[in-house]
C-alpha cells in the first residue's frame, strides 16, 4: 500500500498534465471563424480546341462564361474581344472541381457583375499610394486616378491540369509550366481567330488585339505562373502582370522531392537575374532589365492559412519593391479577414475586391492593361492596400504633404459672433508626407443650417445625427492639462457628410499672417478604417454592396499650433450625393493624452488567456485610441477583443444637454 500511493499520485499527475496539454493544443488549433461569405455563380465552360501538338495531351484549356442561359459555344468564341486572364489551379485543384469551389468561377462571376455595376463610388478618403522605395514619388506627383468607369470586359480562361499534385514533384511543376506557356499562346491566337471570323462576316474591326495575358494562380499555380513568365519559349511581352493567392515563392512548403527544391531555386535565380540592370564594364547603361515590364503581387491568407505560411509567400529578394509586393488578406481594403488555404478561392469579400482591381488595370484609351508597370503597381496598391497607417501609433505619423489649395470661407462666425469673409490660399511645408486638399467643389451643402452653432465645453464632442450644425472647440482650453491630441472617429462621409477646419485666434486674422496660420480645411486628412467586411452578395446573381464610410482623424499638437479653434461641421440630412445617410450616423471627437491609452499585456497573461480572460473597464472619458502591446509573439495565438457598451441611464456623461442622447446596448467582437 505504501508503494501504491506514490505511483497513483504520479499517474494522476501525468494524466492531469496530458489533459492540460491536450486542452491547450485544442484551443490553440481549433478552427477560427473567418467571416467569409460564399460567392454564387452560374458557370459554363467552353473548351478551347488545340491547334498543335502539345507536351501533354491530358491537359486542357477552357473559357469561362457566367450566366444560366444556354449559349452557342462557336458563336460565343467568335465575339471574344475582352482582356484575357488565365487562372492556374494549385496542388490537386481543378478548373471546375465540384467539391472545391474554384477561384476562376468566383472571380469570373464577380468580374462580370462588377463590369456591369461599374466602379465603387469614389470617396474622399486617403487612397494608399506607393512608397518612395517602390518608386511612387513620380506617380504621386502625376496625380494618377482610378477609372470612373470600366471600358472592357475580362475574359477568364482556366487550364485543366487534371488535379495533379504539383506540390509533390518538381517534374510535375515543369510539365504544368510547359502547358501554361502553350495556353498563353493559344489564348492570344484565339483572339486573332475570333477577330478574323468577325471580319469575314462583315463586322468592322474594333479595338486592338491583346498582346499579353494576365496570370492569376492559386497555391502552386502562382509559382507555375512565375515559372511560365521566364520560360525561354514564351513570346515577348506575353505576360506582364502576375497575381498569386496563397502561393509559395521562397521555397516549397514541404520539399518531399529534391526536384522541388531544385526547380524553386532555378526559377527564383532567373527572376533575380531578370531584374538586374545591364551595364558595360565602364558602368554605362546598356539595356533595361529583362523583367522590367512585369509586375507581381502576392496575396496571403494570413494566420488561418496553415498550409502555406506568409513567410513563404513573400517576394523579398525575388521581386524588387518597384515591381511587386505582398499583402495579407487581413490588411486588404474591404476584406480585413484571415482565411484558410482553400477559402481564399471563394471568399466573397476578397473575390470582389480583386475583381474590381483587375478591371481597374485596363486603360480606357486602349481597352487593354496599362503598359506602364508603375501605373499597374500603383493600381494594385490603391485597390488592395488600406489607407490605415502600418503602425497604429498615430502619434508617430509624419504630417501632410505640401500642396496648394484655394479654400473659400465665407459668412463665417467665430466664437464671439463676429462675422468676417476670407478667401484663403494654403501652402503647406514641403517636409510633410500626406496630401492635404480642399473638398471637391461639386460636393457642398447649404450654409443656412450652419448658423446654429454649438460651443462645446467638454473635451468630448459627439454627433448623433446629421443636423446641419457646426461644433466649435476651443483648442487652448480643451487641449490643456496634457490633452494636446485630438481624435475624431466617424461613419459620416468626409466632405459630403462632415468637414473640419482649423481657425486662428480672432485677434490674428490679418492678411499679413503666413498662409499656414489662417483658416484651413483638414477634412481630407481623414484615413479610411476597417468597419466590417464590405462586399456582400445576398443571393446568386445579385450585385455586391459597398461598405458605409468609416474614418479616423487625428491632429497632433504640432498640427494645431498657431490655431485657436477647431470646428466640426455636419451636413444636413438631405445630402448632395443623392444617397441617404448611414442608418446610424455617428461621430465622436476627443481631446486626449495618448499616454492614457497605452496597455501592455505580459507573456504570462497571454499564456493563461485560455483559462483566464482579461477585462478592462474603461471610464466614459477614456481615450478613443488605444495602443495595445503584447509581450510575446502571438504566432498561432488568435487575440479576441470583445467590446460591450454600458447600459442605459448613465449619469454625468460629461456631454452638454443639447448633445446628450439615448445610448443603446450593443456588443462587438474583433479577432486579431
Amino acid at each position: 500500500m505504501k508503494g501504491l500511493k506514490p505511483k497513483l499520485r504520479i499517474a494522476v499527475t501525468v494524466i492531469l498534465v496530458l489533459w492540460i496539454c491536450f486542452a491547450t493544443m485544442y484551443n490553440l488549433l481549433k478552427p477560427v471563424s473567418n467571416g467569409c461569405i460564399m460567392t454564387y455563380m452560374y458557370p459554363t465552360y467552353i473548351p478551347i480546341s488545340s491547334t498543335e501538338s502539345v507536351s501533354s495531351a491530358k491537359y486542357a484549356l477552357y473559357l469561362y462564361h457566367e450566366g444560366w442561359r444556354k449559349i452557342d459555344f462557336k458563336d460565343h468564341l467568335k465575339q471574344l474581344n475582352g482582356v484575357p486572364v488565365l487562372f492556374i489551379p494549385g496542388n490537386g485543384g481543378s478548373y471546375k472541381q465540384a467539391s472545391l469551389p474554384c477561384l476562376v468561377r468566383s472571380l469570373a462571376a464577380e468580374c462580370d457583375r462588377a463590369y456591369q455595376a461599374g466602379p465603387y463610388e469614389h470617396s474622399f478618403y486617403h487612397e494608399a499610394s506607393l512608397s518612395s522605395e517602390e518608386g511612387g514619388e513620380d506617380m504621386n506627383e502625376a496625380g494618377f486616378q482610378l477609372p470612373n468607369q470600366y471600358t472592357s470586359r475580362i475574359d477568364w480562361f482556366a487550364v485543366d491540369l487534371e488535379g495533379e499534385h504539383s506540390a509533390m514533384d518538381g517534374q510535375i511543376l515543369e510539365e504544368h509550366t510547359e502547358y501554361v506557356v502553350y495556353a498563353i499562346h493559344r489564348i492570344l491566337d484565339q483572339y486573332k481567330e475570333s477577330r478574323e471570323a468577325r471580319e469575314r462576316e462583315g463586322a468592322a474591326a474594333s479595338g486592338s488585339l491583346p498582346k499579353g495575358v494576365i496570370l492569376v494562380g492559386h497555391s502552386m499555380g502562382g509559382f507555375v505562373a512565375r515559372a511560365a513568365t521566364i520560360h525561354p519559349r514564351l513570346r515577348k511581352s506575353a505576360v506582364e502582370t502576375v497575381l498569386t493567392l496563397s502561393s509559395p515563392h521562397q521555397s516549397p512548403p514541404l520539399a518531399l522531392q529534391p526536384s522541388l527544391g531544385y526547380y524553386f531555386a532555378q526559377v527564383n535565380h532567373k527572376w533575380r537575374k531578370g531584374y538586374e540592370v545591364h551595364t558595360t564594364p565602364t558602368g554605362h547603361h546598356v539595356s533595361d532589365p529583362v523583367l522590367s515590364h512585369i509586375v507581381v503581387v502576392s496575396i496571403s491568407g494570413g494566420y488561418n492559412d496553415f498550409q502555406v505560411r506568409s513567410k513563404l509567400e513573400s517576394l523579398d529578394g525575388i521581386v524588387p519593391p518597384t515591381h511587386g509586393f505582398m499583402i495579407s488578406s487581413t490588411g486588404m481594403k474591404n476584406v480585413w479577414l484571415s482565411m484558410e488555404h482553400q477559402a481564399i478561392l471563394w471568399c466573397n469579400q476578397l473575390v470582389v475586391q480583386v475583381s474590381h482591381t483587375l478591371l481597374s488595370l485596363i486603360d480606357s484609351r486602349t481597352g487593354q492593361p496599362f503598359l506602364d508597370s508603375q501605373k499597374r503597381l500603383a493600381i494594385f496598391a490603391m485597390m488592395l492596400r488600406s489607407g490605415v497607417p502600418q503602425s497604429l501609433n498615430l502619434m508617430m505619423q509624419s504630417q501632410l504633404l505640401h500642396q496648394s489649395a484655394r479654400i473659400p470661407i465665407k459668412d463665417v462666425k467665430d466664437a464671439s459672433g463676429i462675422t468676417f469673409i476670407l478667401h484663403i490660399f494654403v501652402a503647406l511645408d514641403s517636409s510633410q508626407v500626406y496630401t492635404l486638399s480642399s473638398c471637391p467643389g461639386n460636393v457642398h451643402w447649404s450654409d443656412g443650417g450652419l448658423e446654429r452653432d454649438l460651443y462645446i465645453q467638454t473635451t468630448t464632442v459627439t454627433v448623433l445625427a446629421m443636423d446641419g450644425r457646426r461644433r466649435w472647440l476651443d483648442i487652448q482650453k480643451l487641449g490643456s492639462n496634457g490633452k494636446g491630441h485630438f481624435m475624431f472617429v466617424t461613419n459620416l462621409a468626409p466632405c459630403s457628410g462632415v468637414r473640419l477646419h482649423l481657425w486662428p485666434d480672432k485677434r490674428n486674422t490679418n492678411l499679413d499672417m503666413p498662409a499656414s496660420r489662417r483658416v484651413i480645411e483638414v477634412t481630407s486628412k481623414m484615413v479610411h478604417i476597417p468597419s466590417r467586411p464590405a462586399p456582400r452578395q445576398l443571393e446568386p446573381g445579385s450585385e455586391t454592396e459597398q461598405a458605409p464610410p468609416s474614418a479616423i482623424f487625428h491632429l497632433s499638437p504640432e498640427d494645431m499650433r498657431g490655431f485657436r479653434f477647431l470646428t466640426v461641421s455636419v451636413a444636413p440630412r438631405p445630402t448632395m450625393s443623392g444617397r441617404p445617410p448611414p442608418a446610424a450616423s455617428m461621430a465622436v471627437g476627443q481631446f486626449f493624452n495618448p499616454e492614457e491609452g497605452e496597455r501592455e499585456f505580459s507573456p504570462q497573461l497571454m499564456l493563461l488567456s485560455t483559462y483566464y480572460h482579461k477585462e478592462m473597464f474603461l471610464k466614459e472619458d477614456h481615450p478613443l485610441a488605444f495602443n495595445l502591446s503584447f509581450g510575446i509573439s502571438l504566432g498561432l495565438l488568435p487575440v479576441t477583443l470583445s467590446l460591450r457598451t454600458a447600459s442605459c441611464g448613465i449619469k454625468n456623461s460629461g456631454l452638454p444637454d443639447e448633445e446628450a442622447g439615448h445610448i443603446e446596448n450593443s456588443s462587438k467582437e474583433f479577432n486579431l
